[in-house]
């Protein structure tokens, strides 16, 4: 039997990157799982990647920043699968490092909305909607947090920020739901994904992994300053702090907690100069 035997798990941005890896970890851990996303194609790939255990995934399209949608998933779900275990807000998108000061007044406002939009609105709205169900089966919430909800640098500043104010939610749903529901994070690094950009900032089909991609020159894999590096970029990679945070027996009396797995980077020492010291 796996830790998560029985479980009923809800993932938005489930469709790819590590929504979609948490879903097939949680499938092979025995639970259910309804995986909601933007577009149809990635879902059905979620399902056909779950082979035999298929008949234990719901794809559900929607948009995060619609309250109306995300009621409707937890109904969904709940009328496939009879309740509600675990929650995991997780769809989001990522600003590429875009500073302040390469940016003008209106792109800046414009991609505020649409970040905070999708990767904090979205959160609050996912929670708001499935809070009850979560109560009545004294259930979890396991956000995907980021390094930069910690650190600089890990994305521009509305990307940190965002990530920043996901930390806040999460230390403040802990709070509120307590003690019938248990609220952690998971603070990932850097990974092969196809996490966008903003569409106000024409970066919506730019994709993470291209930060990985080979030198043309060199022939060798662009490397990333993460000390374990060589064991932390597949989405797959970060799943195993999903499944402990979920689970019952291993994580019953944690909350408000978040496990950093992103490769040691508050480890990394002092390796950069000053961010704009090019100005």
């Amino acid at each position: 039997m796996g830790w998560l035997e029985g479980e009923v798990a809800l993932i938005t941005g489930g469709g790819s990157g590590i929504g979609r890896a948490v879903a097939l970890r949680y499938l092979a851990e025995g639970a259910s799982v309804a995986v909601l996303g933007r577009g149809t194609a990635q879902l059905e790939e979620v399902v056909a990647a779950a082979g035999d255990l298929s008949d234990r995934v719901l794809p559900l399209t929607g948009d995060v920043r619609s309250p109306d949608d995300l009621h409707r998933a937890v109904d969904a779900t709940v009328k496939r699968f009879g309740k509600l275990d675990i929650l995991v807000p997780n769809a989001g998108i990522w600003d590429y490092h875009r500073s302040v000061t390469k940016l003008d007044g209106k792109e800046l406002s414009e991609a505020f909305d649409e970040i905070f939009g999708i990767n904090v609105k979205g959160y609050v709205l996912a929670v708001e909607a499935a809070w009850r169900e979560l109560v009545a089966t004294r259930g979890s919430i396991v956000m995907t947090l980021s390094n930069a909800s910690f650190h600089t640098d890990g994305g521009g500043p509305l990307y940190t920020a965002s990530k920043h104010a996901c930390l806040g939610l999460l230390r403040q749903f802990a709070y509120e739901l307590a003690p019938k529901v248990r609220v952690n994070g998971v603070a990932t690094g850097g990974m092969r994904t196809k996490l966008r950009g903003p569409q106000s900032l024409g970066l919506q089909d730019r994709t993470l992994a291209a930060s990985f991609a080979k030198n043309e020159a060199t022939g060798q894999e662009q490397q990333p300053l993460i000390p374990l590096y060589d064991s932390s970029v597949e989405p797959e990679d970060f799943t195993g702090p999903y499944v402990l945070l979920a689970s019952r027996a291993n994580s019953g009396t944690v909350t408000g907690a978040v496990i950093p797995a992103d490769g040691g980077i508050a480890v990394r020492g002092f390796r950069s100069p000053a961010g704009g010291a090019g100005l």
